[in-house]
């Protein structure tokens, strides 16, 4: 990046003239791509390039977004009736006299890169010496487009930002559009202000802004985007799609160079805030969602879905679900395996299919069987837990703990009866029914289970 800081640059991101197509009764601003709200991938673009948060302009009915993207902005401005004049002029009070610089880009474009608008400021910042206090990026594509359309003369020189399909000169079509992102000089916009309409309720818009400048003699820049793409304006569902496809598409060949092997990312689904470490394989249909953090040398998937949850190095997670837990090294799940909130399993931990955990601590080592249910649970190291056992932790009002203690054996089929206390290297019959406490190296069987000898003791037990 380079350093615009000393050319001091305000970023205003334009939210307050989105048009809500959505039929939805979620606000635009608060639909996500890979699990990021929509704005937040052009504040982290902008922020890149400027250096500093951006002013974020809205309107009134979603001023609520404040709280949701709170650190997102450094000061809001309120337009009323989604009008362009007033934002302008909120701008204009708002911006220090010292800024020399302002970057408008609008809220609907998440696809832009803060390469592109890197390129873009460094053109206008290069030409803003030759009498050009206004910039702004344009794109070409074929078929009819609701942005205005560039109207250049014949040195290329922009001539106009028109609502119609044709150049002033109607034997030369153009297909070139205006993009949506604008630099200005501080000190022209300033000037300017005071010959903006004075109604909010005007049809005055940014592209307005070419005509104002042209008709002082001064020159307009217009900037193509080479990358169609990152010009895509999310107005509908179907825009939305398309958005979070392609971002997708870019996270994923992000961690495919850098070590990781995406085995078919067009059916892998990564979101814009999860860590993986180099070495770890990512099969098909895996969904890694929010805050997640896998580590290195891992396996994950297929099949699975893993939700801010911390993976150590070295883990297999294989057709299962984890949410909310944390794997620490060398942890197997799955298949048909299922982590739900607060579970938590220590380095070397063995889970098989279709298990579940839910707010537990199982110890370094425990082997878990299939078909069981640890809940409410704190269990000690290399506790082996039969297939079929289940932690009865809710008696109908309250949730109960159940401990056992370290190298315990629970037979398949056990039932525990929180709350409950298994002492270390006690062991269950198969199929009993624990209602009571059972003390360190006991054998406890039948139902409800009862002390029926001691267990020998273990070296180190």
């Amino acid at each position: 990046m380079s350093d615009h800081k000393s050319n001091k640059i305000e970023a205003v991101i334009m939210a307050g003239e989105i048009e809500d197509n959505f039929q939805s009764e979620t606000p635009f601003l608060y639909h996500t791509i890979a699990g990021q709200p929509i704005i937040n991938f052009t504040v982290n673009a902008t922020k890149e390039v400027v250096g500093d948060l951006p002013i974020l302009a809205l309107v009134p009915d979603v001023e609520d977004i404040s709280q949701q993207l709170a650190g997102s902005f450094k000061r809001l401005i309120h337009a009323e009736q989604r009008s362009d004049v007033q934002t302008l002029r909120q701008i204009g009070e708002l911006l220090a006299e010292d800024i020399e610089t302002i970057l408008l880009v609008r809220a609907d474009m998440p696809l832009l890169t803060s390469t592109s608008l890197e390129q873009f400021v460094s053109a206008h910042l290069a030409a803003a010496d030759s009498n050009t206090p206004i910039s702004l990026l344009t794109v070409t594509r074929d078929g009819a487009s609701g942005n205005p359309i560039i109207v250049r003369d014949e040195n290329g020189v922009v001539t106009d930002v028109s609502n119609t399909s044709r150049t002033s000169n109607e034997s030369h079509p153009t297909n070139e559009y205006e993009a949506g992102v604008y630099c200005l000089a501080g000190d022209w916009l300033q000037n300017v202000l005071p010959s903006l309409p004075v109604s909010s309720n005007s049809d005055f818009r940014l592209a307005d802004l070419v005509q104002l400048a042209i008709a002082d003699n001064l020159t307009v820049q217009g900037l193509q985007l080479s990358n169609l793409e990152e010009a895509l304006r999310i107005e509908t569902p179907i825009d939305l799609a398309e958005a979070d496809r392609i971002i997708r598409q870019r996270i994923n060949q992000g961690f495919m160079l850098a070590g990781v092997r995406i085995i078919d990312p067009n059916a892998t689904y990564i979101d814009a805030q999860v860590e993986i470490g180099p070495d770890t394989v990512i099969h098909p249909n895996t969904y890694l969602y929010g805050s997640t953090k896998v580590g290195s040398k891992c396996t994950i998937g297929p099949n699975s879905m893993v939700r801010d949850t911390s993976i150590g190095d070295r883990c297999e997670i294989a057709f299962s679900v984890a949410e909310q837990a944390v794997l620490e090294d060398d942890v197997d799940i799955g298949p048909f395996a299922h982590l739900r909130k607060g579970a938590h399993l220590a380095q070397g931990v063995h889970m098989g299919n279709y298990g579940e955990v839910k707010n537990s601590y199982l110890g370094p080592g425990t082997k878990m069987g299939h078909f069981s249910y640890i809940g409410d649970a704190t269990i000690g190291p290399e506790v082996n837990i039969g297939a079929g056992v289940i932690t009865a932790n809710y008696d109908g009002k309250n949730k109960h703990a159940t401990e056992i203690g370290a190298g315990a054996f629970i037979g398949s089929d056990s039932m525990l009866i929180a709350p409950l206390k298994i002492g270390a290297g006690a062991r269950t019959g198969a199929g009993s029914v624990v209602t009571k406490d059972v003390p360190p190296n006991s054998l406890a069987v039948g139902i409800p289970a009862r002390i029926i000898s001691k267990v020998e003791e273990k070296d180190g037990s």
